[in-house]
């Protein structure tokens, strides 16, 4: 007797199941212009909001680093169907942004046959909120991996899953097009659509903070903001 596979086995077209060949772009002029920076920096300037759970740190054995434009893919826990999918549709010097659900997964979603086929089709490196796997392979071909740790336990390859559809990685709604920044500082996430105007903040800032800095280095400084700000709030300072 034949079996029937049941229909709640069948995937279905549409949300969650389905692939955006293209996606927004950025002039590299200003993915150059943001590189300098440091993710602290970038994370003051967007007001604290788009740094991404400190958790997804940097899996190599030296830490890289990453600024590039954001290809999305969403996996369901413990497959990796669409990730070999975005190898076909992420752009030269693109970031892969990975939502594997995070610490809910136990699968590693990628390891190191997809990061040399990655590499070969100039991909800068790979974010996944969730496991990678074969870091040793991974190092020594000094492709940048960022996650939340590392498994023995591989993915299947069956779906469902999305390519360049709004994602959440660690915490943070990251939109196909965006800029990453990632490095042993952290990873910030910056809005495409105001990419300019943070660069602007961040050169502004970095001139007025020149002085102030190069003062703090020499042990000049004073705390009596710090004073007027208790005393404005009604601080109870006694001796």
């Amino acid at each position: 007797m034949a079996s029937t596979r049941p229909r709640s086995a069948e995937l279905n077209p549409g949300p969650g199941f389905r692939v955006k060949l293209s996606y927004p772009s950025v002039e590299s002029s200003l993915r150059d212009a943001l590189r300098p920076f440091d993710v602290p920096d970038i994370s003051d300037t967007l007001n604290r909001l788009y740094a991404i759970d400190s958790s997804i740190v940097c899996q190599n054995s030296q830490t890289k680093s990453l600024c590039g434009s954001v290809c999305t893919v969403r996996v369901f826990p413990g497959d990796n169907l669409m990730v070999h999918k975005a190898l076909d549709v992420a752009r030269p010097g693109d970031v892969v942004v990975v939502d594997a659900h995070g610490e809910r997964s136990m699968n590693a979603v990628l390891g190191d046959l997809i990061c040399t086929k990655a590499k070969h089709r100039g991909i800068a490196g790979f974010i996944v909120d969730g496991l990678v796997r074969d870091m040793p392979g991974i190092d020594e071909i000094e492709f940048p991996v960022f996650a939340r740790g590392t498994t023995a336990v591989g993915p299947l390859h069956r779906g469902p899953g999305e390519i360049n559809f709004p994602v959440c990685c660690g915490g943070v709604v990251v939109n196909p097009g965006d800029i990453i920044k990632a490095d042993a500082s952290g990873i910030v996430v910056v809005p495409r659509d105001h990419l300019q105007d943070v660069i602007d903040r961040l050169g502004a800032q970095k001139e007025r903070q020149k002085s102030y800095l190069e003062a703090v280095r020499q042990g000049e400084f004073s705390n009596q903001w710090v004073d007027q700000l208790l005393a404005n709030e009604n601080c109870d300072s006694k001796d």
